[in-house]
């Protein structure tokens, strides 16, 4: 079992919303910055948000005012919720540890779609 694990992505058309989960050992949650990004077919993989421990937020250009990032203590989890989705946000989401060590998830597939 990886230390940081996703789950959440799907297929939704335009418009529609998904919320992606991230579960990480408590020790990670605790004391690590944790984010989302996203690849996808033929592009670098890029920053979509980003969550302190103290609860400070960062977004993308292209996902501020659509996307939200959270995290629960109580279930050492992140979540990012996405409304309005586009075409566009299709891609492998992946959630992200960052401090002294980096850690990944393995992804999950969103992709929107008519």
């Amino acid at each position: 079992q990886g230390q940081l694990v996703e789950s959440g992505g799907g297929l939704v058309q335009p418009g529609g919303s998904l919320r992606l989960s991230c579960a990480a050992s408590s020790t990670i949650f605790k004391i690590y910055s944790m984010g989302w990004y996203r690849q996808a077919p033929g592009k670098q993989r890029e920053l979509v948000a980003t969550i302190t421990t103290g609860g400070s937020t960062n977004y993308a250009d292209s996902v501020k005012g659509r996307f939200v990032i959270s995290r629960d203590a109580g279930k050492n989890t992140v979540y990012l919720q996405m409304n309005s989705l586009k075409p566009e946000d299709t891609a492998v989401y992946y959630c992200n540890a960052a401090g002294l060590v980096t850690y990944w998830g393995r992804g999950t597939q969103v992709t929107v779609s008519s």
